[in-house]
């Protein structure tokens, strides 16, 4: 996973969504369901470019998320980005591969 540390890479991937979907992951360090979250998303395999945001480290791109995809910030949590759009996004220990996969399978 990549990580995203500034509004200007946010900005370049949700202006590109429309060509290429992508997962983004946002997870606090401090979280317990984050760590476990991290493990799930690391061994996740899909063709889907995939990026990461730190809450605690990356607070302004993690507000910009929030604002630009309407979609209320949780730690850790999970969205499929398309079309300039939040389509689909899971939180805490919805995180699993198998859940994953499968709303990339049925929204990508």
């Amino acid at each position: 996973m990549n990580r995203l540390k500034s509004i200007e890479e946010w900005n370049a991937l949700l202006e590109n969504s429309d060509e290429q979907p992508f997962l983004l992951f946002k997870l606090s360090v401090t979280s317990l369901s984050s760590v476990t979250a991290k493990k799930e998303m690391e061994s996740l395999v899909t063709d889907l470019p995939r990026y990461v945001v730190i809450v605690q480290m990356d607070k302004k791109v993690s507000n910009a998320v929030e604002a630009d995809t309407g979609v209320k910030h949780e730690t850790p949590q999970v969205l499929i980005i398309q079309d300039k759009k939040a389509i689909w996004q899971a939180t805490r220990y919805q995180i699993k591969q198998s859940i994953v996969l499968d709303a990339i399978e049925s929204y990508c």
